[in-house]
């Protein structure tokens, strides 16, 4: 099967082939995915990383070979915006794009002379401290809500967990029941430590929500922003308005 990668700091991946159908997903620079169907200007594709499918517009994708793909590394912009040159003009990539197609700061994607000398990230699960995990996730703090969203331009609340996770080689899919689904169930609130995952419902119990909890009685998740608020043992607690928000249906933790 033909491989692409992503050309643009964020191409949206839409559920039809069309600019007026929802943005299912985003493919960041660098991302790696399948070719799965064409139609016109737009390419069905499947990213590698997740196995979620959408359609992008042509031109914001570029073909790579196979040789390419399996020599690639899981290496990361370390920045919260990036610049890369490509063919001698200048683009900022945004925090956690891929760059595994890199060798020592160069690449070439077909016609796409690419340079990066930016900061480098390495994603090692033995980083998963309280202090990185800090750093990772408040990177994103203020960035607006966007659903279908993975990067500090526009986030949604699994992409925002699926990122910030990816930078501790600790993989989650793409959707927030998805991610519901795995690791191992902390019992009680008092007991979450930071890293863990918290979940939430609606009023017909289906997995809506998703955070990263940062100590017991404070959650940072993509709600209308990147934003730090209260939790307790019946959900979170807006600390603007001190009103409830989300109703906790379960807490998460991936070792």
């Amino acid at each position: 099967m033909a491989y692409i990668v992503g050309i643009t700091g964020s191409a949206p991946m839409r559920a039809e082939p069309s600019h007026r159908t929802e943005i299912v997903s985003s493919l960041l620079f660098g991302e790696i995915a399948q070719i799965v169907d064409e139609a016109n200007d737009f390419v069905k594709i499947k990213t590698v990383y997740d196995g979620y499918e959408g359609w992008c517009q042509r031109t914001q994708l570029v073909g790579i070979s196979d040789e390419q793909v399996s020599s690639s590394t899981k290496d990361l912009t370390a920045e919260f915006t990036n610049l890369v040159e490509i063919n001698g003009t200048e683009m900022q990539v945004p925090f956690g794009s891929s760059i595994g197609l890199f060798t020592q700061g160069k690449a070439q994607w077909g016609k796409f002379s690419l340079v990066y000398k930016g900061a480098v990230a390495k994603p090692n699960a033995a980083l998963f401290t309280k202090d990185y995990i800090n750093h990772i996730a408040r990177t994103y703090l203020n960035t607006p809500y966007l659903w279908g969203g993975k990067s500090v331009f526009g986030i949604d609340c699994s992409g925002y967990s699926q990122q910030v996770y990816r930078f501790f080689n600790k993989v989650l899919p793409r959707d927030a029941y998805q991610q519901a689904a795995l690791g191992e169930v902390v019992g009680f609130l008092q007991e979450a430590t930071c890293g863990d995952l918290a979940f939430f419902d609606n009023a017909e119990g289906s997995i809506t929500h998703v955070g990263i909890m940062l100590d017991a009685e404070n959650i940072i998740h993509s709600s209308g922003k990147v934003r730090i608020d209260k939790i307790d043992n019946m959900g979170i607690v807006s600390a603007d308005s001190g009103e409830r928000t989300h109703k906790l249906r379960i807490i998460k933790r991936y070792l």
